[in-house]
């Protein structure tokens, strides 16, 4: 018996951030969907011997991080969306408005000038059976929402179409044995946040290597920070400590890099790791793991440890006014507090 791994694609790079309706128009990953795409070559990793990806970038580029080599199939293409492909649907619906609204009740109903859903299906058929024929053992093959949605539907017919849904980034699995079988739907990634993994996101987030090795730097900090503790009697997560010390900063080349980074890790599935990025910046005392995680940040410019004075006189001479100098000092006596805190809990000077 062979395993069908079928993969939508990581969440496209929507302009400006509006939705759009995607067809057959190009649009490339966006910074989640490349994060979703390495979660997919963790996850799956040795269980494929063969990945085959439609020709749309979104797919292929979701495709190349589960393997290095990838069979690129025209038919694995998404279903064309006629006149509504490539718009926002917000210009749909008012070009549109009736039919708009019509198919909010029914997605069965077809856009103006679309490829028809059984042409597409077929189509798709083909293509599965040529990565069958040209593969040996279990393969995945990373498409479209649409197109998955009518193979699946093609399997498993009595299924009603909502629950054939995929999100961004997920699988839903196939046995063929002479036919195919429908098996678990709309998987999602969520390997352990181990260190090689935690440094695979930094990678995939595009991060300049300045960048990483703050994140090391901070990490081993940190850890060193969390054994003093458990050796004083405090525990802590070491595990999660390291993990979201090392992706702190994973959004780094955003504005509110603290803010999108948490939001990128809970749409990922990571909520405790996401909750300590989101306060990395403040001193938090609670959990212990946020507040060890913080101090060891400030601890660390670039990568390299300085205590805490110098680090807020550096920052004191960005202050460009009085409110500025009075936010830094405020910043300034919540990490003195946090430092204190930190060291009275290990009974010794850990943090000078």
């Amino acid at each position: 018996m062979r395993r069908i791994y079928l993969i939508r694609h990581g969440r496209p790079d929507f302009p400006e951030g509006e939705h759009i309706c995607l067809g057959s128009s190009e649009l490339p990953l966006g910074p989640l969907g490349r994060l979703q795409a390495c979660l997919l070559g963790l996850e799956l990793e040795g269980r494929i011997s063969g990945v085959f990806s439609s020709p749309l970038s979104r797919a292929r580029d979701t495709a190349l991080a589960l393997a290095p080599e990838v069979c690129v199939l025209p038919g694995f293409a998404e279903q064309y969306a006629g006149e509504w492909d490539g718009l926002s649907f917000e210009l749909i619906r008012r070009r549109w408005p009736e039919l708009y609204l019509a198919r909010g009740k029914d997605r069965e109903l077809p856009m103006p000038g679309a490829e028809d859903a059984g042409a597409a299906l077929e189509r798709f058929r083909t293509a599965v059976d040529t990565a069958m024929r040209c593969s040996t053992g279990d393969i995945a093959i990373v498409a479209h929402r649409s197109v998955n949605r009518l193979f699946l539907g093609s399997v498993a017919p009595d299924m009603p179409a909502g629950e054939l849904y995929q999100d961004y980034g997920a699988w839903s699995e196939l046995e063929f044995d002479g036919s195919f079988r429908l098996g678990r739907l709309n998987l999602l990634p969520r390997p352990s946040l181990d260190r090689r993994a935690c440094l695979a996101l930094l990678e995939a987030a595009g991060l300049p290597a300045e960048v990483k090795e703050h994140c090391k730097a901070v990490a081993e900090l940190a850890l060193e920070m969390a054994g003093e503790l458990e050796a004083a009697g405090s525990k802590a997560d070491r595990q999660l400590i390291e993990s979201a010390a090392l992706l702190h900063d994973i959004a780094r080349l955003s504005p509110d890099h603290a803010g999108l980074g948490a939001r990128w890790l809970e749409a990922l599935g990571y909520p405790a790791q996401a909750g300590i990025v989101r306060q990395h910046h403040e001193s938090p005392s609670e959990p212990l793991e946020a507040a060890v995680v913080s101090l060891a940040d400030k601890c660390v410019s670039g990568s390299r440890r300085v205590n805490l004075e110098e680090r807020f006189d550096l920052s004191f001479l960005k202050c460009r006014d009085e409110q500025a100098r009075q936010a830094h000092a405020r910043r300034r006596a919540a990490a003195e507090a946090l430092r204190d805190r930190i060291n009275s809990l290990c009974g010794k000077e850990v943090v000078p």
